[in-house]
């Protein structure tokens, strides 16, 4: 979770020095060739501006969200944030393991699913042995939880 918490605060301070230095000279250097109405390098630029700030305040709701989670408050003997869930897909008959993570970790080649995703929000607060039906895009996956490490578990070792 440190990682995360390191890697959003890393792309805030190279944004910011993108806004505060290089988008300043780049308006001025696009200004300084006159009409603005025609100038594409001055609305490109613009636009990054924009999309800057945006994404700015983005990053900083999200850093400032992730600050004020209380990871005291996730459960130890069920799915949650920083879990690791090994399930049995019976659909298909086979082994799924899945890494509850926030939604700017999802890898989902590499078993990283966020909470905030179908699997993710279907497996939450459930407990080995339980049973889930979880509704996808595809239809309805029934899956039994074999194993968990729960955040709390992976501190411990």
């Amino acid at each position: 979770m440190e990682d995360l918490k390191k890697k959003l605060q890393d792309e805030i301070a190279a944004l910011e020095y993108e806004l505060r230095n290089e988008l300043p000279k780049e308006i001025l250097k696009a200004r300084a060739h006159g009409d603005l109405s025609e100038n594409a390098e001055y609305h490109a630029a613009k636009e990054r501006q924009a999309w800057v700030n945006a994404r700015l305040g983005h990053l900083q709701t999200r850093l400032r969200d992730f600050s004020m989670v209380d990871f005291s408050k996730i459960p130890h003997d069920r799915v949650g944030l920083g879990s690791q869930v090994v399930v049995l897909d019976l659909d298909k008959d086979e082994e799924c393991t899945f890494n509850l993570v926030t939604s700017e970790e999802a890898d989902v080649a590499n078993g990283k699913i966020s909470t905030s995703s179908p699997i993710g929000k279907g497996l939450l607060g459930r407990r080995v042995g339980d049973t889930v039906k979880i509704q996808i895009p595809d239809g309805v996956r029934e899956m039994e939880i074999l194993s968990l490490t729960t955040i709390h578990d992976a501190a411990a070792s």
